[in-house]
């Protein structure tokens, strides 16, 4: 029978998801699906997540909306977009019923506004009102499939990891997360000022080593300023986007969740640049860290570059309204220029 993973944490016999939560159960294998995490007491980590993922056949996600559980429904979406073979034809449907997943969906929505999300990605989170809607939705993947995700390979990937000699002093190194499909000058200019403002600063650029968007720009600043530039990537990711020239260092892994992990292990700091649905799970994962009191995030800021728009307001507003509820916490600040940003990096390793 095909598995379904089911999101959410049960916390107790008085938690109020619990109900929802059995109803889901007993109609999922009432219509042929065995079920993981059906109890909410599973774990998913960067470490793990591709495995669950390869594992399951579909994917329902429950009301009551945690960090986790965005992280993880952002997630599956980049996999669609990254053309992960992993997802291929798998369903992901979302259980709305108490409105918590209103603030990713209307930062998706806002992003696909910007231009940075290019696909309809509600055509991939499903979105659903009841537990009927959650079982019509899986069914009519089955059925019909999922759309085409509307990209093509560029190359063929032979990259491998490398390590070449760099001479200058560093005082850090600053990841920056952003997009790969921004096609708008203005976010390019500002991606190059920010990898040769870096450069000149003596701070490293962590990236996710693209060539494309504003990713390949702030690659090029750094190189072009003789600064020291490494980065992470996947083979399949590669094929897509390329391979930046003159990087001195590379890390290349198998997975979005493994690459991640490198870009955070070889960084004091981050930023995050406008972008889309990959950045906003990059950020989300950081969130997470912090939560967790990873010692992968200690002592190292997170700082949300919300690029002020011609039209009024900040690129990121609804980034920010999204994590309202841990902004308090500690884990993040928000920048409204360049200068802001350079500084608060400089801050943390000086």
């Amino acid at each position: 029978m095909p598995f379904v993973r089911l999101s959410g944490r049960i916390s107790g016999k008085d938690d109020p998801s619990r109900e929802v939560r059995a109803r889901m159960l007993y109609q999922l294998f009432a219509n042929g699906w065995d079920i993981y995490n059906s109890n909410g007491d599973q774990r998913i980590t960067l470490s793990n997540i591709e495995r669950k993922i390869v594992e399951s056949d579909a994917f329902v996600f429950m009301p009551d909306a945690s960090l986790e559980d965005l992280f993880k429904a952002v997630s599956i979406f980049v996999g669609y977009q990254t053309l992960d073979v992993h997802l291929f034809g798998k369903a992901t449907v979302i259980l709305n019923t108490d409105h918590s997943w209103d603030a990713m969906f209307g930062l998706l929505d806002r992003l696909r506004e910007l231009g940075t999300i290019r696909q309809n990605y509600r055509k991939f989170l499903l979105q659903a009102s009841s537990t009927d809607e959650v079982l019509q939705s899986l069914d009519r993947v089955g059925d019909e499939g999922l759309p085409d995700i509307g990209r093509e390979k560029i190359m063929d990937c032979n990259a491998d990891t490398f390590e070449k000699e760099f001479d200058k002093p560093l005082i850090g190194k600053v990841c920056v997360f952003c997009s790969a499909s921004i096609e708008d000058p203005a976010y390019l200019s500002e991606g190059y000022e920010l990898g040769r403002l870096l450069a000149e600063n003596d701070l490293g650029c962590v990236s996710g080593a693209g060539t494309t968007g504003v990713m390949g720009q702030v690659v090029q600043g750094s190189v072009d300023a003789g600064g020291w530039t490494g980065g992470s990537n996947v083979p399949h990711i590669i094929e897509l986007e390329g391979l930046p020239e003159g990087m001195t260092s590379f890390w290349l892994r198998p997975d979005i969740y493994t690459r991640m992990e490198a870009m955070i292990e070889n960084s004091d700091s981050f930023v995050i640049f406008p972008g889309g649905a990959g950045t906003v799970q990059e950020m989300l994962a950081l969130l997470i860290f912090k939560q967790m009191g990873s010692p992968l995030m200690a002592g190292k800021p997170v700082i949300i570059y919300n690029k002020p728009l011609p039209e009024g307001g900040g690129f990121w507003d609804q980034l920010v309204a999204m994590l309202e509820p841990w902004a308090g916490s500690g884990y993040y600040s928000v920048a409204d220029t360049l200068d802001e940003v350079l500084e608060m990096s400089k801050a943390a390793v000086v």
